[in-house]
């Protein structure tokens, strides 16, 4: 099983969206095993976003993710990081394939709903990063696991 990073964004929050989007998650299989909401300090997102610390739009960035509160989720299931970027769609709303989160409730390039990690070594380093204390994950079985996956063929 692979766990990933999913941040919905202060857009998300003011739009009354969380809700919507973590059911498309869910509804997908994926598996909920953590999860905070609160308006995180600028030094917290500034890290989080240092890979463009160098762009033009990094302050802007980091100014609109400190704008309102944000939800950190961490999903978990097979092949979880590219199910995730799969149903979250192109970075641009516009651009984005309708069905998809961006596609279905975006407009926006830069107020785009969603982050989620696109590499397993980028999930690891924001995992860190966004939950840092692993009593902060709670291990469960789902009771319909079965019916998510071939258990015999897929989780063997």
């Amino acid at each position: 099983m692979e766990r990933t990073l999913v941040l919905l964004k202060p857009d998300s929050t003011q739009r009354g969206l969380v809700g919507r989007i973590l059911t498309r998650f869910e509804e997908k299989g994926l598996k909920l095993i953590g999860l905070k909401m609160r308006q995180f300090p600028e030094e917290h997102l500034r890290e989080h976003y240092a890979v463009h610390a160098e762009r033009p739009f990094f302050n802007n960035l980091v100014s609109y993710m400190g704008s309102g509160p944000v939800v950190a989720l961490v999903l978990e299931g097979l092949e979880a990081i590219s199910v995730v970027r799969t149903l979250v769609g192109a970075t641009n709303g516009r651009e984005s394939a309708p069905g998809t989160i961006r596609g279905d409730f975006g407009m926006s390039f830069s107020n785009n709903l969603v982050h989620a990690s696109d590499s397993s070594e980028s999930a690891a380093t924001e995992l860190a990063l966004w939950f840092p204390d692993a009593d902060e994950l709670v291990e469960w079985s789902p009771a319909d696991l079965e019916w998510r996956y071939n258990v015999g063929e897929e989780l063997a």
